[in-house]
């Protein structure tokens, strides 16, 4: 087990401790990162053992899948379903692009058809993929280096998120194998979810968890 403090002064890793990063993350160990909104606990998302490692010890079953944090809106041309409808791109696809240009790098987590040719196993996700680009440049200096990472807030199951490295050490300890320390989390609030693929009774996408960014501002987007 690590435990890297970001530098105050650059406010970055440095190249070993992103090497570092990585290395971890190949071996489908676990990190704990800080995001915009509060810490994560990270696996690659490709890898079955990596996921299950996830899961298992933040507590959840494969009934609770983990959304994908990304680098940037480039990340959804390869992450989402992107069927032409006669020659046009898909709405949903077209949903999450409005959405993601509009609010990102930012809390919001956008769930949406995921590209079938994929094959990543996250869950019981009903061919849906949970995407958001964090609005911290250490999060995202991770991601540049590691590429798409599967993250949730750190902690078990039904407990507080993690708002600094020491409640996230003290829920995991050595089941993590890089703990990312850049201090207290900005907000401490989750990201808002929105799901594409389920609509309300207005014909509106669902808001599957309040945060940041509200239905009105989504909807105005959208």
């Amino acid at each position: 087990m690590e435990i890297f403090r970001v530098d105050p002064e650059s406010g970055a890793l440095s190249e070993s401790e992103l090497a570092a990063c990585e290395a971890a993350v190949k071996s489908s160990e676990l990190l704990v990162i800080p995001t915009d909104t509060v810490y994560g606990i990270a696996s690659v998302p490709f890898e079955p053992a990596a996921v299950q490692r996830l899961q298992g010890a933040k507590g959840r079953s494969e009934d609770f899948p983990p959304p994908v944090l990304v680098s940037g809106v480039a990340a959804l041309d390869s992450l989402l379903e992107r069927p032409a409808i006669f020659g046009a791109p898909a709405p949903l696809y077209e949903a999450a692009r409005r959405l993601a240009t509009a609010f990102w790098p930012g809390p919001l987590t956008i769930i949406a058809r995921a590209n079938p040719r994929l094959g990543w196993n996250l869950g019981k996700t009903g061919g849906t993929i949970a995407l958001r680009q964090p609005d911290h440049p250490v999060a995202l200096q991770i991601l540049e280096a590691t590429g798409p990472l599967a993250v949730t807030s750190a902690n078990r199951h039904g407990a507080p998120p993690a708002t600094d490295i020491s409640a996230a050490t003290a829920y995991f300890w050595d089941k993590v194998a890089v703990y990312v320390d850049a201090g207290e989390s900005p907000s401490g609030q989750p990201s808002t979810i929105v799901n594409l693929t389920k609509l309300d009774a207005a014909g509106q996408p669902v808001i599957a968890r309040a945060g940041a960014i509200t239905a009105a501002e989504i909807r105005a987007v959208l």
